[in-house]
């Protein structure tokens, strides 16, 4: 009796105990706040987009910077109804202006209101209390002029020692498209935000500059299968781009444009890395940030690796492809 007591208490036990283990053997997903200027160029869009798709990342707060802040909270939580996460919080930062900017048509009539998540209307607070209450350090991964994110530097001093820092700022050498460095937008921006953000003491920071995120795009097969893929939040990916494209002059002057390729997806290059950084070559540099907004190579400055140089960027092309076609983790 008692060998048959052990043996149906091990018929229960045994399933336990392998789901402990197979739970204990799974990655862990590496905690991620995104700071971002969703909006303005559609790549912010792709790069959230990719975010959400990578398994490797686990999102748990999305802020909104520079700018109008509650009109790209409207396109950050359109984003997350597509990809079934509206458990992910969106934190509006800063409002600087009404502008309702190129992709406003995209998210016309969407009432943040009825918005079924969390809507933090202090994102400054909520980016400090989400990094500050977490046990692990957490990622930020920053891609637009950080107006907020700058805030949240000066108003609690040990942020940056609670974050590794993934962004994509500056030009080292190489601008856009040109052989030589110039100011970048997301730093000439906000100079003295910038400048705040790029001298703060993070616990580890990597910055992808234009030498390496301008380059990026997607072509032939590869975007040809993004364009046709049935997955929604793909799909609604492909019509932001086309709202945003009529609304570029230089983009609606070109009809096949959107059909052909992607823009630019300078900020793809920031989420990649905060995962990764196998397929560029770095640099570990100090810079400084010029009144004209362009980054210096300092050695009085704070020092950073910056992603200077793909050592494959089809590579990078085909990953990001893969990850983007693949299905939306849940949560």
């Amino acid at each position: 009796m008692a060998i048959l007591l052990m043996l149906r208490s091990l018929r229960f036990a045994l399933p336990l105990v392998l789901a402990a283990e197979l739970a204990s053997a799974a990655p862990r997903r590496i905690p991620v706040i995104l700071d971002t200027d969703i909006g303005d160029d559609i790549d912010d869009t792709w790069a959230l987009v990719l975010a959400l798709k990578a398994p490797e990342l686990d999102l748990k707060l999305i802020v909104t910077d520079f700018g109008n802040t509650e009109q790209r909270a409207k396109l950050v939580a359109r984003v997350l109804e597509l990809a079934g996460r509206t458990d992910i919080p969106i934190g509006i930062g800063s409002k600087e202006n009404d502008e309702p900017g190129p992709q406003a048509e995209w998210v016309s009539g969407f009432d943040l209101a009825k918005y079924r998540g969390r809507i933090l209307k202090d994102g400054v607070q909520a980016l400090i209390d989400t990094a500050m209450a977490s046990k692990e350090p957490m990622t930020l991964i920053a891609i637009g002029p950080p107006p907020s994110l700058a805030q949240a530097l000066a108003r609690e001093p040990r942020l940056a020692g609670k974050l590794r820092f993934a962004g994509m700022y500056g030009s080292l050498y190489r601008g856009y498209g040109k052989p030589t460095p110039e100011p970048e937008w997301n730093v000439k921006a906000r100079v003295p935000a910038a400048r705040a953000v790029l001298g703060a003491p993070w616990r580890e920071a990597i910055v992808t500059p234009l030498d390496t995120c301008a380059v990026v795009k997607l072509t032939g097969e590869r975007y040809a299968r993004i364009r046709a893929s049935r997955d929604p939040l793909l799909r609604g990916l492909v019509e932001a781009y086309g709202v945003w494209c009529r609304n570029r002059e230089w983009c609606a002057k070109d009809p096949a444009f959107v059909a052909e390729k992607s823009s630019t997806l300078f900020d793809t290059v920031a989420v990649y890395l905060a995962l990764s950084s196998d397929l560029v070559r770095t640099e570990t540099l100090g810079v400084r940030v010029s009144e004209e907004g362009q980054t210096v190579p300092d050695a009085a400055a704070r020092q950073l690796s910056w992603a200077v140089e793909w050592k494959s960027l089809d590579a990078y092309e085909e990953w990001l492809t893969t990850r983007l076609l693949a299905p939306t983790p849940s949560r």
